[in-house]
């Protein structure tokens, strides 16, 4: 079975995120934790909660990624913004409590002219602060495009942030086709061999989701720009050969295309049809 969704709006509530990706042709999908660029979450709703949990087990939804604010930078220069990426994880992850079994996605983080080794060790510095909080949500780092000063551009990057992680088992994996491709993964003429690479460094074992996503930049630009599927320099073919990968089976499939709601109805529908499911 594919696990296919998108990313939608949690103004409204879990329930409303759960009949909305059930009106797309989705079975599961992505929100953020609060405002993308920041700020408070809102406060957790526990009847909503409960009631999309039931509608959730009722029409096979699931696993949810929850993905933190763009603004976090557990690698940040200043101490008080890595001071308030802490924070944010931590309550992010209280609140996932709620909602057992499910991801939380992030960046790894900009390191900001410290260097790249001084990022990796924040980065699990932080980790290691809130995972004991993190129950049994699984922590995601996203596998990045390697733009300016980002962490995350190369798998060596990340296994070197696990490496230093006590509680490594909370840890996992989000691969995201426009940023493995623009970081120089060559997934269009050689899937098997990045995948290859990804186990050989980091496991396949803790890759637990995907962000589906074409790229408007050529292989190795380094410039983290999504595209709709079959509309970039990926293409069509290739990202489908992601779907259909039987090292990838069964894992959440998170659409993370410039679209509105009719047209990630459109992509979903695109998939499964190539897919004949």
């Amino acid at each position: 079975m594919i696990r296919i969704g998108c990313h939608l709006s949690s103004s409204k509530g879990f329930m409303h995120m759960g009949q909305e990706a059930v009106s797309i042709g989705a079975n599961m999908f992505q929100f953020f934790t609060r405002n993308p660029r920041g700020g408070a979450a809102k406060p957790l709703d526990e009847a909503d909660i409960a009631a999309y949990r039931a509608f959730a087990a009722e029409r096979g939804i699931g696993p949810v990624i929850a993905h933190a604010p763009y603004t976090l930078n557990a690698c940040a220069a200043e101490e008080g913004l890595r001071t308030f990426a802490r924070d944010t994880m931590r309550d992010d992850l209280r609140r996932l409590s709620h909602l057992p079994g499910n991801f939380y996605n992030f960046h790894p983080g900009s390191h900001v002219k410290q260097g790249t080794e001084a990022g990796i060790a924040l980065i699990a510095e932080a980790l290691n602060a809130v995972l004991p909080d993190a129950g049994e949500t699984t922590v995601l780092l996203e596998t990045m495009a390697g733009k300016g000063s980002e962490v995350g551009g190369r798998f060596e990057e990340l296994r070197a942030i696990i490496d230093r992680v006590e509680h490594a088992e909370r840890l996992g994996v989000c691969l995201d086709t426009c940023h493995v491709f623009d970081a120089g993964y060559d997934i269009v003429n050689d899937l098997d061999g990045v995948l290859a690479e990804f186990d050989r460094v980091i496991g396949l074992g803790r890759l637990h989701a995907v962000h589906l996503n074409d790229s408007m930049n050529a292989l190795g630009s380094h410039k983290d720009r999504h595209a709709c599927l079959g509309a970039g320099q990926i293409g069509f073919p290739a990202l489908l050969g992601v779907v259909q990968h039987p090292a990838l089976a069964g894992l959440p499939i998170a659409l993370e295309t410039p679209n509105d709601l009719p047209g990630y109805a459109r992509e979903i529908a695109l998939v499964r049809e190539a897919c004949g499911a």
